[in-house]
């Protein structure tokens, strides 16, 4: 018989203490340590800047300038690119999951029908710059498109009132074509990444599973929804997490092409009002914070699986 009062060894110990089972964030005294040096370090830069910068920042003007409503009336003209930003974000993401998802499931196909076209569609994204690519697809691409799908009425030549979710959702009627562009440009860009990701997924799947699948006689959209789906989500999680993250910041390139979202939107106030610093500033504290929440959702996601 064992001795219950022996000591444990010190993986068990920690693990039956609790270490490694920490559900959320437990601040120790090296993490006070570290939060004072980084306040320092801002502090000194601040102070170093204030005295070395011959600069004359104007925060109250800025800030005033990016919430003041139009002169029509309506929401500030940063706030709109704020809410396109998102809205361009999520329609891509959207295009990007449906899109990467196929093509990640065609990378693993037997047919060559299927792998071929999807390994050259990922090979041709990832390494085509995503600057050249947006001006290739905006001004060649995009207008030989829009006239072949017969959306040139509805995109270009509509003047009939939309309703307030429909407004919400995809923007006022004029913006609708660069709205499309765009989501089309981001979206493809990060399906190619999404499409390794989800292959990545499937390939790390241990060959038992499958046979268990074909053992139990389950059809191949069986499996893929009970057996081999619920463990490549959970694979790809963190990756997946990254490349959202990723789009949200790839995003700021559709402003080249004059959609309306938080970039434009930031360099036309920065050259009309000559408050460069500041303004830019702000426009970096808002990807930061549109990260930051999407960091905090998946990091929430991750602990209630």
């Amino acid at each position: 018989m064992k001795d219950s009062s022996a000591p444990l060894p010190s993986s068990q110990a920690a693990s039956k203490s609790g270490f490694f089972r920490r559900k959320g964030w437990q601040p120790n005294w090296l993490d006070g340590m570290l939060l004072m040096l980084i306040m320092i370090a801002c502090a000194w830069l601040y102070q170093r800047a204030h005295i070395g910068v011959e600069y004359n920042w104007r925060w109250q003007d800025a800030l005033s300038l990016l919430f003041t409503p139009p002169s029509h009336g309506g929401v500030p003209y940063f706030v709109q690119g704020f809410i396109a930003t998102m809205r361009l974000c999520l329609w891509g993401l959207l295009l990007a999951i449906i899109v990467g998802s196929l093509m990640g499931l065609a990378r693993c196909a037997r047919s060559p029908w299927l792998t071929h076209p999807a390994r050259m569609f990922v090979l041709v994204m990832r390494n085509i710059p995503p600057l050249v690519f947006v001006f290739i697809f905006y001004f060649f691409i995009s207008n030989q498109l829009i006239p072949l799908l017969g959306l040139e009425s509805l995109l270009r030549d509509t003047n009939e009132p939309i309703s307030f979710w429909q407004e919400w959702l995809f923007g006022p009627s004029r913006l609708w074509e660069n709205l499309l562009s765009g989501v089309l440009c981001i979206g493809l860009l990060s399906a190619a990444y999404i499409a390794e990701v989800v292959r990545a997924g499937i390939s790390g799947i241990d060959k038992g599973q499958w046979e268990a699948g074909h053992a139990l006689g389950l059809s191949t959209w069986a499996q893929y929804r009970f057996v081999i789906g619920p463990q490549v989500l959970k694979a790809i999680a963190p990756a997946f997490a990254g490349q959202t993250i990723a789009l949200v910041k790839d995003s700021s390139i559709v402003s080249l092409i004059s959609i309306q979202e938080l970039t434009f939107v930031g360099s036309e106030i920065a050259n009309s009002s000559g408050l460069i610093f500041e303004i830019w500033l702000i426009i970096g504290g808002g990807y930061l914070l549109l990260c930051s929440l999407l960091s905090l959702l998946f990091s929430r996601i991750k602990h209630i699986q």
